[in-house]
């Protein structure tokens, strides 16, 4: 068997991924179209034949989804984990296949190959029919930007060629897509292993009068959710290899653009015109979406990595808070309020959940009442900003209305999202200027305004170090408060329970009312658990330059326990207080405090005396 010609530049490129749940036969399929394409050489086959009397699953028989298995684990396994692209082409297409995962845990694999396809090949087990993971890999490739869709609906040797069982399960599933307003369904009755329906109609399905899963592919005309044509290119670099020349790198997501073009630069708004394009192989007249290029232009304004380049009179939105689909992919859950770092094109900033307003049941597709997302979970969310961010709706443009989240602890992406809208608030919201500010407060009192925030297990002697330090404060005539956990349950918070995602909205809150008592001058000591190194970072992020102090009280959960001032331990250890910190709820502890004190080696007042001599030293006292 040989290779097809090589593709000339003038045929379409169809980029498609396969999906559905494990086991369906997606990679078999890739591998069996790959091979009744006539795409497979000579060398590959016989690798093949002789891969498959080793790994095979097929009993000696050519296993094709070994063309495509490309890991050890997946060979050993008979499984796809990672997202595996091919590249071919026939007489009528080029085609960029990405082969995904239908194990649930690599979901977050699936939606990376769907971020970039036109259409989704959805394997059902003719056996099977639709299951949950079919319906999840619908809503995402749906909320992903796919509006084609082929039902494949594989191994049909092993449901004897049914027709009736074929109609069945179409039926179920276009009750389904129904409901998503999904219309553009191909559904194909195939055998991957034995190539039937690929390339060649089947004999055995003489009912079936549609196209072949290759044929389709050929000619079928896709719709995506980008729809912008007004250009858009986020900067990705300056380029500047000498005093003479600086350029803005990136690639065109959006539109075209020429010389003479005027754009306008976001965020700042300031309005130039092109001056050139330039790429490696000379200067070109006009540039499209997919171009990566280097443009130059008519005015110096000063643009750095994450501003936009746009059409000057199409301007993307800027906002800084949306509403947006999310797709969670961590093991551990999503807490509103958490800060995340969001990645949109080119953009970074801080983001956290301000509103889970609902989770997406995908067997019902029924909202469905929540407070955290779990992995694999969808929903729609409101989402704050650090600081306002270039975008478009995804329906308009993914590139630059996709995100996805990163846990800002352990770097790990965590979610993928798509903007539907900037939220009317975030632009009629806006600071008040004001004429007194800090310093004159923190003046007229005589003091540096500071937060020492006291974390530490229960039992652990935060609220009594922090009680005496400020009887001695007070005595000096110092302007002081305490926010004390127990306390502010009583108002503030008195809604929130001891989950995860209720305490991490307790610090965000506090957190908040702590900043406003350092802005109004005081020194603020804020005594809580804070179990999660995720807010307490948040907490200091709100502060500026030396009014944060993080203090630890380290005392061992044994001298803790060993206390237990208010009996929780002891409810806790009989199961009559549930997500207890030290017991069935985490504590991270601080890796880098500001200030440690040994909770088991010394009383509290020789502790709020030391501290109080840290803070002297620190000249946090001198005023």
């Amino acid at each position: 068997m040989t290779a097809p010609a090589t593709a000339t530049s003038h045929r379409s490129i169809l980029r498609f991924l396969t999906c559905g749940s494990v086991d369906d036969g997606k990679s078999t399929l890739i591998g069996r179209l790959l091979y009744d394409a006539q795409l497979v050489l000579d060398d590959q086959l016989a690798s093949l034949e002789s891969e498959s009397r080793t790994h095979g699953t097929t009993g000696g028989e050519i296993d094709f989804a070994l063309l495509v298995d490309g890991l050890q684990a997946e060979r050993e396994q008979g499984i796809t984990i990672d997202v595996a692209y091919r590249y071919f082409s026939t007489a009528h297409r080029k085609f960029i296949v990405a082969d995904t995962p239908g194990h649930v845990q690599y979901t977050r694999n699936m939606a990376t190959g769907a971020s970039n396809a036109d259409l989704a090949v959805l394997l059902v087990d003719a056996r099977k029919g639709i299951l949950t993971q079919t319906r999840r890999h619908t809503i995402i490739a749906h909320l992903l930007g796919i509006r084609s869709f082929v039902l494949a609906i594989n191994k049909m040797d092993l449901a004897a060629y049914d027709e009736a069982r074929f109609r069945e399960i179409v039926d179920d599933y276009m009750a389904f897509a129904q409901e998503l307003s999904i219309t553009d369904v191909t559904a194909i009755p195939l055998s991957a292993l034995r190539g039937e329906n690929i390339a060649a109609p089947a004999a055995t399905m003489d009912w079936y009068h549609g196209p072949t899963l290759l044929s389709h592919l050929e000619t079928v005309e896709t719709a995506t959710g980008g729809t912008l044509d007004a250009f858009r290119l986020p900067v990705q670099w300056v380029c500047r290899p000498n005093l003479d020349f600086r350029g803005y790198a990136g690639t065109v997501v959006a539109g075209k653009i020429k010389p003479g073009d005027p754009v306008v630069v976001l965020p700042s708004a300031r309005t130039t015109s092109v001056a050139r394009i330039v790429t490696a192989d000379g200067d070109l007249s006009e540039a499209g979406a997919g171009a990566a290029v280097t443009l130059t232009l008519a005015e110096e304004i000063d643009i750095s990595r994450g501003d936009v380049l746009a059409a000057a009179d199409t301007r993307p939105e800027l906002a800084d808070q949306v509403a947006a689909h999310l797709v969670w992919m961590s093991e551990a859950p999503l807490l509103p309020g958490r800060p995340y770092t969001i990645r949109l094109a080119t953009q970074r900033a801080t983001a956290t959940i301000t509103a889970l307003k609902h989770k997406i049941d995908v067997d019902s597709l029924e909202p469905v009442a929540g407070r955290e997302l779990q992995l694999n979970e969808m929903a729609l969310v409101n989402l704050s900003f650090s600081r306002p961010l270039v975008f478009d709706p995804y329906d308009t443009c993914r590139e630059t209305g996709g995100f996805v989240l990163i846990d800002r602890m352990t770097h790990e992406t965590v979610g993928a999202g798509m903007i539907r809208f900037a939220l009317r608030r975030a632009t009629n919201v806006q600071w008040q200027s004001l004429d007194i500010d800090r310093a004159a407060r923190a003046g007229l009192k005589g003091q540096k305004p500071v937060c020492l925030w006291f974390t530490g297990l229960s039992g652990s002697g935060k609220s009594t170090v922090a009680n005496l330090l400020e009887r001695r404060l007070h005595g000096e005539g110092r302007h002081t408060y305490i926010l004390d956990g127990d306390n502010v349950r009583h108002g503030l918070n008195r809604d929130l329970g001891f989950t995860d995602a209720d305490r991490v909205e307790n610090i965000r809150r506090v957190s908040e009312v702590a900043r406003l008592m350092v802005d109004a001058g005081l020194v603020t000591m804020v005594s809580f658990i804070s179990p999660f190194r995720a807010e307490r970072r948040m907490a200091r992020e709100l502060f500026g330059e030396g009014e944060f102090l993080e203090v630890f009280v380290d005392t061992p959960l044994a001298v803790c326990e060993a206390r237990d001032p208010k009996g929780l331990y002891r409810k806790a250890r009989q199961g009559l207080i549930r997500n207890f910190t030290g017991i069935d709820s985490a504590y991270e502890p601080p890796e880098a405090a500001d200030i440690v004190l040994d909770g088991d080696g010394a009383a509290p007042e020789q502790l709020a005396e030391e501290l109080y001599r840290e803070l002297e030293r620190r000249g946090l006292l001198s005023g």
